[in-house]
């Protein structure tokens, strides 16, 4: 006579299995914004995430396919609230109200610690050093570009699109350089307004540039 797994039993295996792969996703996210993926060992994964090897496998074939969802998750985590931001600037934001929203996201981590900044430090990481299957997000990565443009464009009408792109590009390093630098551990330190307060206008004075008008 067949047994029958009754739905329950089925669901309860599901969200079992949904909170072991969440969890290796996390220890993979944690390593990586530490050391980067060559700093990034199979055992120290499944140990901080209390499972075994065989987890790896069946949820994501390897180490290296595991770090590469990890990593992706990163940046679309990123580049989905950076967009968010950005589209809810009206067509007068001002250049201070665009560097406001550009940065919040990083702000936002740098403040509440934890997966949220270790999700901007594996951002930065592979900033410097793209991973493979990085054009996978290539949309949104043009898409909070040209939300960025848009606003520097309308504030800055003579400066040519290649440059105002040159702007959001340096900006861009300026923000992922603080995650992973020794001023980001003290920005971390601030109060979120006080970290504002410091930033916006430096992120600002890079979007205006030297040659134009303040």
């Amino acid at each position: 006579m067949s047994s029958i797994v009754r739905p329950e039993k089925t669901d309860l295996r599901r969200e079992a299995g949904q909170r072991t792969r969440d969890d290796l996703l996390a220890a993979a996210l944690e390593l990586l914004a530490q050391r980067g993926q060559g700093g990034v060992t199979l055992r120290e994964i499944t140990q901080n995430a209390g499972a075994n090897v065989a987890a790896v496998s069946y949820h994501f074939g390897s180490l290296k396919a595991l770090c590469e969802v990890a990593i992706e998750h990163a940046l679309e985590r990123y580049l989905d609230a950076q967009i968010r931001e950005l589209d809810a600037l009206t067509g007068s934001a001002t250049l201070s109200e665009l560097a406001e929203a550009f940065a919040r996201p990083m702000v936002s981590a740098l403040v509440a610690g934890g997966r949220d900044l270790a999700v901007m430090r594996t951002v930065a990481r592979v900033g410097i050093d793209p991973p493979e299957g990085w054009e996978r997000l290539a949309g949104k990565f043009e898409e909070a570009r040209r939300q960025a443009v848009r606003v520097l464009a309308a504030n800055l009408p003579g400066v040519d699109e290649r440059d105002l792109v040159f702007r959001v590009r340096c900006a861009a390093g300026m923000l992922n350089w603080l995650a992973v630098a020794p001023i980001g551990a003290e920005l971390a330190a601030e109060p979120a307004e006080r970290v504002e307060r410091m930033l916006i206008p430096v992120v600002a004075g890079a979007f205006r540039g030297a040659l134009a008008s303040p």
